[in-house]
């Protein structure tokens, strides 16, 4: 939990002290990275907790696969489905096509194509990320601790 929360501090600080006086898309893709590393943190504990639990019974070598694995033990629900979706697209973010938008400005964005569409990533985008994934943190602490 010690590393997820120290990936969680990091990633805070890019998005309230650093975006906020550089405003370039690189601190944008440098949060996300950050953000994936804390999810993936989250996603092993759970599958260890899981496996310790005798409920799975081995966890998976690829990231493919324990994203599967994790998508059949919380089919029902929400917020981990939602975080199961973000992390994919975060985990791709190097790979996709990616265009900077109001660079030094207030109002910096990287347009993302994923899947298929545009997802602007903006200030207020970063911040519905922020909330879902402190829900993430809350769950991950309540799930670990039963």
């Amino acid at each position: 939990m010690d590393r997820i929360i120290k990936e969680k501090i990091s990633a805070d600080h890019l998005l309230y002290v650093s975006l906020k006086y550089t405003k370039t898309s690189e601190v944008i893709v440098n949060l996300i990275l950050r953000w994936t590393i804390m999810i993936d943190y989250g996603f092993e504990r759970i599958l260890e907790h899981t496996k310790k639990k005798k409920l799975i019974k081995s966890i998976p070598s690829s990231p493919k696969q324990r994203i599967d694995l994790l998508k059949e033990i919380f089919k029902k629900d929400k917020l981990m489905l939602e975080t199961i979706d973000l992390y994919e697209m975060f985990r791709r973010i190097d790979e996709l096509h990616k265009e900077s938008e109001g660079e030094f400005r207030k109002n910096v964005a990287l347009k993302v194509t994923y899947r298929g569409e545009q997802i602007r990533i903006n200030l207020d985008k970063l911040k519905e990320y922020s909330i879902l994934l402190e829900r993430f943190i809350n769950y991950l602490k309540q799930f670990l601790s039963s």
